[in-house]
Parts: C-alpha cells; structure tokens; sequence
C-alpha cells in the first residue's frame, strides 16, 4: 500500500526504550516535517485495533513533553498492570512548532487543525499494526492542548469516543497570557476560537467529555465558567477541581482521571 505521507521515518526498536517510539513525518497539512511521540505497550505488540489516547502538550512545548515531563508512557503502563484501564496506544504529536503555541488551529503557516484530527491517525496506521480504522479515538490535552482537546473533540464528534482536557484555555484571547506571538482573533469565527461556541454549534454530534483544573490555576475562572455555561446549555460533562496549580505535578498527577475516563467508556461501550 501506498503512503499517504511523502516521507516516514520510526525509530529502530533496537534503541527504543520504555515503550516508547519517535516518528518524523512529512505532513502535508504543515507542510513541513513534523515529530511525535509514541507509547506503545510491550505485551500488546501482537494486539490489533487497541484504542488510540491523542495527548496534546501546551505552549512551548513538543512531542516529547507528556512522557518526558510527564511521564504519560509509566502512569499509562502502572494503570494497565493494576487492569484499571485496557491496553491503549498513546499518541503524543508536536503541535507544529509554530511560535510559543500554535492553538492547533489553522493558520496561513499550516493546517495545526488537520495535522492532529486527520493526519496523527493516518501516522499510527502506518507506523503500528495494533491501531488501524477500528480503534477507538480519545483526545486529551493540557493547557493549550487542553483548548485543543475540547475544541479538536467537538467539531469532529463523530472521530472520537472520548475527550478530556486539565488546566485549559477556554478562549484563544487568553493565549496573550502565555505566549508573544499576537493573534489576529478576528480572522477566525467565534466557534473556532471559544469553547463553549464550539460546544454549542456541535452538541449533536457531542463525545463523552470531562475536564478538570487546579484550584491555584491562573485559568480557574474561566474553567470554572464554561463548566456553568455548559450546565446553563445542558451540555453533559464532568467537571472536577483539585488542589494544584498550572504544572507538571498537577498533569502527572490527573492523567489518571483521563485514562480511567476513557477506560469507562470502553467498557460502556462493550456492555452495550
């Protein structure tokens, strides 16, 4: 079969290590070459259509931030020995690199949108047996990423089974707060750029969703006001504080909450 990508290249399994592989692909959304990161179970190698978890990191970040300051792979891994939650693929992609974030949203300097909802998919059935057409998808990100979870999850519903977000940007204004780059919110429909405009222009086609934020989080407030325009709207969702603020100990510690999020929803499903 043909590649849908110009160039592919994976890691050599001789060098990998904690179950995780390194991918750089030719995007054509990007239009330039671009990383991710891969966590890929050692006793699943044999296993086919194993759900895949997209974790988008947040600004200044790259593909290599959830594993190597969060340590994604080993909470994925404790949570799969103890059998809370089936074996899974994490997919942990750049966000294009394009200035201190690129909102994964599109921009005249490339589709950051099309590269994480279509292409990343495209990229693990290429590059691992064990995800294919019939796996099933779950977003999940923090801060930046967390905007993109929700937002990526709501506009195309039908993709995935799952989305939850920590610590998120709500509004792409508030992107001011983080990164130097300006952004031009006029050039972009108020569904691209709110939360809660994107939930409401798609709540047909809505996934199972959750999200959570720190307490001493500069973003409390806004979480905490979509949570309660989400409630006025009858949106359905989870939403959940804890102790801690907008770092990495707060997204180790709650990377559980998505992964058993998600789990539940497998097994939602299977009992269906």
């Amino acid at each position: 079969m043909d590649s849908y990508f110009r160039t592919l290249e994976v890691s050599d399994p001789r060098f990998e290590f904690d179950g995780l592989r390194f991918i750089t692909v030719k995007s054509r959304a990007l239009q330039n070459r671009a990383d991710l990161t891969l966590f890929v179970p050692e006793t699943t190698r044999s296993a086919r259509s194993l759900p895949l978890v997209i974790l988008l990191h947040g600004v200044y970040g790259s593909h290599w931030a959830w594993a190597l300051k969060g340590g994604a792979h080993r909470t994925a891994r404790r949570l799969m020995d103890s059998g809370l939650i089936p074996p899974m693929v994490l997919a942990m992609p750049s966000d294009g690199l394009w200035g201190d974030g690129s909102g994964y949203l599109p921009r005249p300097e490339g589709n950051f949108e099309q590269w994480i909802a279509d292409e990343i998919p495209r990229v693990l059935a290429e590059s691992t047996e064990m995800v294919d057409s019939a796996s099933p998808r779950f977003i999940c990100g923090l801060s930046m990423g967390g905007f993109g979870a929700l937002r990526l999850g709501a506009k195309f519903g039908p993709l995935f089974q799952g989305i939850s977000a920590h610590s998120s940007i709500t509004h792409l204004e508030q992107m001011r707060t983080f990164a130097e780059e300006s952004w031009d919110l006029a050039s972009y429909v108020e569904e691209d750029i709110s939360i809660i405009r994107t939930m409401l222009k798609h709540r047909g086609n809505l996934p199972s969703l959750r999200f959570d934020c720190g307490v001493d989080d500069p973003l409390i407030e806004p979480n905490r006001a979509l949570h309660r325009d989400m409630e006025q709207s009858g949106i359905p969702h989870q939403y959940k504080e804890f102790p801690g603020a907008h770092n990495w100990l707060y997204w180790e510690n709650h990377l559980e909450d998505s992964l058993r999020f998600f789990a539940t929803i497998l097994g939602e499903k299977h009992s269906q």
